[in-house]
């Protein structure tokens, strides 16, 4: 008679491991937008937008302020909400720059997460080279740096605009940055996405790829 393999029950450092891995796997899942709710530790809303994605892409193309990189003759922009006190923020800049040829990128600066947001954002805007300044920013931010130097004072009318831009946030109900709206090439529909992308996900998500 043919005996069955017997089955060794897994170690227990090995069940240990698998134990430890799933929380962290889960963590890194979850680590890709800033929250409105992260610093007094409350979970973020999981819904996107009070609005239907067309409606959303309609009112930031009307209202949001920003500055605009990539390939200017395209038709339709791909908006993005973003604080500049956000890392994930920072990853997506740098996810979408291999996109720039084929993409007009609009990003437009809100304010939540502390208090050097709003001054940095109207630093980008007031910078003579808004994508060079942010490069240098976002590579900042990413380093743990803490960004571009606080300006020593922003004119009103720039501090306006990040007040603006962060009511149209608010109005839109969005709970995290960035918030990524665009028409996808290839489909025409709007599409959402709050959260960064790798550049690979990002070129599916805009039908550029």
């Amino acid at each position: 008679m043919m005996s069955l393999p017997t089955a060794h029950p897994a170690s227990p450092d090995r069940n240990r491991l698998r134990l430890l891995a799933l929380p962290m796997a889960l963590a890194l899942g979850s680590l890709v937008a800033c929250g409105k709710q992260e610093e007094a530790g409350a979970k973020p809303a999981e819904k996107a937008s009070a609005l239907a994605p067309a409606q959303a892409y309609e009112k930031i193309a009307a209202e949001g302020k920003g500055f605009t990189v990539g390939a200017m003759m395209a038709a339709n922009p791909v908006y993005v909400l973003f604080d500049p006190q956000c890392p994930h923020c920072g990853h997506l800049w740098q996810s979408s720059q291999a996109l720039l040829p084929k993409a007009k990128f609009v990003w437009i600066p809100v304010s939540f997460i502390n208090g050097k947001s709003a001054p940095q954002g109207a630093a980008i805007l007031s910078a003579s080279n808004p994508g060079e300044f942010m490069a240098a920013h976002e590579s900042s931010i990413l380093a743990g740096t803490g960004g571009a130097p606080l300006p020593a004072s922003v004119a009103p009318e720039v501090e306006a605009i990040i007040k603006a831009n962060t009511e149209l946030f608010n109005k839109l109900a969005v709970e995290s940055v960035p918030y990524v709206v665009a028409k996808n090439i290839k489909s025409g529909q709007v599409v959402t996405n709050a959260g960064a992308m790798e550049t690979a996900a990002l070129a599916e998500f805009l039908g550029v790829n």
